[in-house]
């Protein structure tokens, strides 16, 4: 059996169809079922089980534990807006070590989401070396909660037998509807471009930033789901691995291919950015990618002239889910 947690949202949902369609067929889907919107993600989707985050955490887990083969951690509460340190507490940090205590007594392998957000403004870089967490100032809860996590695995001597921490940068792609203001910059997008005709996009408060210049290392999602099947089937050292396109883009090329993959025109004005997330707003970062591409990945990854089309005609346009 092959666990995902998250399994009904955005990258859990996709990772799911990803490993259904290359022939693993037990796959364990652990998640909070309750919200309608996120249970379209599954829908048609074969799983062995579906399991509430809490009872798998519970009492699940080690009931079964001797036949898991992988588990893919992926569910955390992802708002880079919520404040509440206890949620992510919670949710992220202790929810996690509980996971991790489990894989490392049963010794399964143990594939989880960290965040490009454990970078903070990008001073430090975006190496993904395990000497650079300790020195790390996340600029949100979020971001604190998932450096913390990335610090705290890296002190165990007692750990699963491979374990790897994915550092995502900005994942976008199919089955991502149901994240509302968390949703990519594509989605947000595509919908005000059906909405408006055009795109409001955050205008730059800091002079070295033109209006619109702000530049994200941007992931399509199916590479993000390549990257964890070589993870699991080729268990290369453990540690933290940045997972991110490794070529930054400036949203304004981002937002004006979008506008081509839908056949318009750019329309694109500027609006500011709101004082909630004005001092904590990344405006650059870019994956270092070699010490993943060194575990052996030869495949490289999608372009947005190449994947946001996709995503576009493909999904958007179509309605439908991966």
């Amino acid at each position: 059996m092959i666990v995902v947690t998250g399994a009904a949202g955005f990258i859990g949902s996709c990772l799911v169809s990803w490993l259904l369609k290359a022939g693993y067929k037990d796959i364990i889907a652990v998640d909070d079922f309750t919200r309608a919107d996120k249970l379209y993600n599954l829908e048609g989707k074969k799983v062995l089980d579906r399991v509430n985050r809490q009872v798998f955490i519970n009492e699940w887990f080690n009931r079964h534990a001797t036949n898991v083969q992988a588990v893919f951690h992926l569910g955390a509460r992802t708002d880079t807006t919520e404040q509440s340190t206890a949620i992510f507490d919670t949710l992220n940090l202790n929810y996690t070590k509980a996971v991790w205590q489990v894989c490392t007594e049963h010794q399964i392998p143990m594939i989880y989401a960290s965040s490009a957000a454990t970078y903070g403004d990008g001073k430090l870089g975006y190496l993904d070396s395990h000497e650079l967490p300790s020195k790390l100032k996340p600029l949100n809860p979020y971001g604190v909660s998932k450096n913390d996590f990335d610090q705290w695995a890296l002190l165990q001597t007692d750990t699963p037998p491979n374990w790897y921490g994915m550092k995502f940068f900005n994942v976008y792609g199919p089955n991502e509807y149901h994240k509302g203001r968390m949703a990519s910059v594509v989605f947000q997008c595509y919908n005000q471009i059906l909405d408006t005709g055009g795109m409001k996009l955050f205008r730059s408060h800091r002079p070295d930033f033109a209006d619109g210049e702000q530049q994200r290392d941007f992931i399509y999602v199916k590479d993000v789901l390549r990257v964890c099947q070589h993870l699991f089937e080729t268990l290369p050292e453990s540690g933290l691995y940045n997972v991110g396109n490794g070529m930054s883009v400036t949203f304004y090329h981002l937002v004006e291919t979008t506008f081509r993959a839908m056949g318009r025109g750019p329309n694109i004005s500027f609006i500011d950015t709101p004082e909630d997330i004005r001092d904590t707003y990344q405006y650059f970062t870019e994956a270092d990618m070699v010490k993943f591409y060194d575990t052996g990945y030869s495949r490289g990854m999608l372009n947005i002239e190449s994947a946001v089309p996709e995503y576009v005609q493909e999904y958007l346009m179509k309605g439908r889910f991966f």
